[in-house]
């Protein structure tokens, strides 16, 4: 199933003195629409999180128990990535979009009538399923309009969005499980609402591509066009073969796991922590729990600015990308290990805050060397990629829930400080400057 092509752009590249009129800037609306569904996401992602305690206190789950309930989550968001993708590239982003957001959004509300851990569970894995196709189709639909100077800067903000929907939600979850007798089942419909909303907005504004869209004039389609090397309007095979056999394609993965991991285990179980480790109470927790989200947020707009700054002034791709994904990993593994091991929760707090800052730093680099080295095909690069980080998510709810009960929380944290490290020295061997594909793949 595909959408008709829009009928041809009228003339608008000259105005009415006959000058050439300057770019309009609607891919930045389009930008703006992706920022909000990734904040929408991450609310119904961390939504899980910071109602979990409420959640094992109504049902009286142990810690084991919920953390395998939020593993059905995590694998299916592992597992459909490349489905997800695959879908977006079938239909289009604007059809793809609309259809997952309002998937996992009926899914989130129904989440709210469960009455077991396998209810629970099975509603959580087809939300998982819904949101795996998120960030592919939305990197594919950024890959059509952004030119390659926005690229991290771009990324950096889709993550802030995220991560912005992770300060937030706390901070709303908390008092309105309190507001009525549905305690932590509210939140769960109200977010589902928000999600159809959007979905609805994205399918009237969208385009596939830039040619198709009445707020774009011929001059930004032929900015757009001359910058990404392709014509935005193109259908062309994926070149799997070239892509799945490149060695930088698995490094790219093996990088992302390890981030991965590291904040799935964060989004999954810090309001936890805090509650079981650090003895803050429920009532306190939703604020406490944003503040380390909010350090990352800043990461996230840091790392973009930075980076594509670089590659505008030493004209170095490679060395743009892998200087702060290599400085963010390596801060951060340090300072997770300061967190754990220091005696004042507050003092331990700011050391988290700074921890997930200096992670944040490398997502949205990770998420433009996908647009770097995929070109036109940066949504299946990116799904390939994302697919591999949800597989180390998805591990990180189970691991880290087992590790807290055997060992005790300080051994995750021991965990989550080697993947970083590790993260920074795969990064060395990862080249932003060169495609994955090398031949022009079949019509």
């Amino acid at each position: 199933m595909t959408e008709a092509v829009a009928s041809p752009l009228p003339e608008r590249s000259l105005d009415s003195a006959g000058a050439a009129a300057a770019p309009s800037r609607a891919r930045y609306l389009v930008l703006a629409f992706v920022i909000a569904a990734y904040f929408i996401t991450y609310i119904d992602r961390v939504l899980l999180s910071v109602s979990e305690p409420f959640i094992e206190k109504s049902f009286g789950f142990s810690t084991v128990t919920m953390g395998w309930v939020l593993f059905c989550y995590s694998i299916a968001y592992a597992a459909f990535q490349i489905p997800g993708g695959w879908f977006g590239d079938k239909v289009g982003p604007r059809i793809a979009m609309t259809c997952v957001v309002i998937w996992w959004s009926v899914f989130t509300a129904l989440t709210s009538l469960t009455w077991s851990a396998a209810s629970m569970g099975a509603c959580l894995f087809l939300i998982g399923m819904g949101e795996a196709g998120a960030f592919p189709i939305a990197n594919r639909a950024l890959s059509r309009w952004m030119l390659p100077s926005e690229r991290a800067i771009a990324q950096g903000s889709t993550h802030a969005g995220s991560r912005l929907g992770s300060t937030l939600t706390p901070l709303m979850v908390v008092p309105l499980i309190g507001l009525t007798a549905l305690a932590w089942r509210l939140p769960f419909l109200l977010f589902a609402m928000v999600g159809i909303v959007w979905a609805l907005f994205w399918y009237r504004f969208y385009r596939n591509s830039p040619a198709e869209h009445r707020l774009v004039n011929a001059a930004e389609e032929q900015q757009i066009s001359r910058a990404l090397g392709f014509r935005t309007g193109s259908k062309r095979r994926v070149p799997w073969k070239q892509i799945l056999s490149n060695p930088q394609m698995w490094l790219l993965g093996a990088m992302y796991f390890c981030y991965a991991y590291d904040i799935g285990a964060f989004l999954s179980w810090f309001p936890k922590y805090l509650n079981a480790a650090r003895g803050v109470d429920l009532k306190h927790m939703g604020f406490y729990a944003s503040l380390p989200f909010l350090a990352g947020l800043l990461g996230d707009i840091t790392g973009g600015v930075v980076s594509d700054s670089l590659v505008k002034r030493t004209s170095n791709l490679r060395f743009a990308r892998r200087i702060v994904s290599i400085t963010g990993f390596w801060v951060s593994s340090v300072t997770v290990l300061c967190a754990a091991w220091a005696a004042d929760p507050m003092v331990s707090l700011a050391w988290f805050a700074v921890a997930l800052f200096a992670l944040e730093l490398t997502v949205g680099v990770s998420w433009a060397i996908t647009l770097d080295v995929g070109g036109e095909f940066a949504g299946s690069v990116s799904a390939v990629m994302n697919t591999m980080g949800n597989i180390g998510a998805a591990m990180a709810v189970a691991v880290t829930a087992w590790l807290a009960s055997e060992f005790g929380w300080a051994s995750a944290f021991v965990v989550i400080a080697a993947l970083a490290a590790l993260a920074g020295l795969i990064t060395f061997t990862i080249d932003a400057s060169r495609r994955f594909y090398s031949e022009e793949p079949a019509a």
